[in-house]
């Protein structure tokens, strides 16, 4: 049987491997060698997988978007504006401290190790972060609406609000805050909900 460009290895598990570097390390961090040794692949097979780095990296934040982070489209369908924001915080918290992953945000980590050679990067990193705020603001704007806020509320200021607070959380978690701590970050942004 004619084996033809078979590959000798899981794609999805190999784009888990590269995605566990790149998290650790930010993607101007992670050199090609890290990443075909952690993937267990060549380098001319990483490029026939995925590319160069640069295309390897979108895949990774793709897979980013629909593991870590799926907590993101959970929170959105909550059924109040302040538990969206109560289960973006805390899903945060848990995504940024679980014992099975770095610490940190790979959007916040990526984005604020690259330098100047890697401006594409930290703007489509700039890109999927402000995606967050967006899609937050809208679900405000609908509890605006439906009155589940204050008609005075500035869903913008108030989605800009909650994100700035998520990523503290993340940068905090680098630097070695505890769960605990971080949890009594949530507790006290909550208090600034709008009444």
């Amino acid at each position: 049987m004619p084996r033809g460009n078979f590959r000798a290895f899981d794609t999805d598990e190999a784009l888990d491997r590269a995605l566990k570097v790149f998290w650790e390390r930010g993607y101007e961090g992670s050199s090609i060698t890290e990443l075909t040794k952690a993937i267990g692949i060549s380098r001319p097979s990483l490029y026939a997988a995925y590319g160069n780095k640069e295309e390897l990296f979108q895949k990774v934040l793709d897979r980013y978007e629909v593991g870590p982070m799926m907590f993101r489209t959970h929170a959105i369908q909550e059924q109040t504006a302040r538990a969206v924001a109560q289960r973006l915080l805390q899903g945060t918290i848990e995504n940024i401290t679980n014992d099975g992953t770095p610490k940190g945000c790979l959007f916040v980590q990526a984005a604020l190790s690259c330098g100047e050679e890697s401006e594409e990067i930290r703007q489509e990193l700039n890109s999927r972060r402000a995606s967050t705020e967006k899609a937050l603001s809208r679900r405000f704007e609908q509890a605006i609406v439906e009155g589940d806020l204050p008609s005075h509320t500035n869903a913008d200021r108030l989605a800009r609000y909650v994100t700035t607070v998520q990523h503290g959380l993340c940068v905090q978690a680098t630097g070695g805050s505890t769960r605990e701590e971080l949890m009594e970050v949530v507790e006290t942004a909550m208090m600034a909900w709008p009444k």
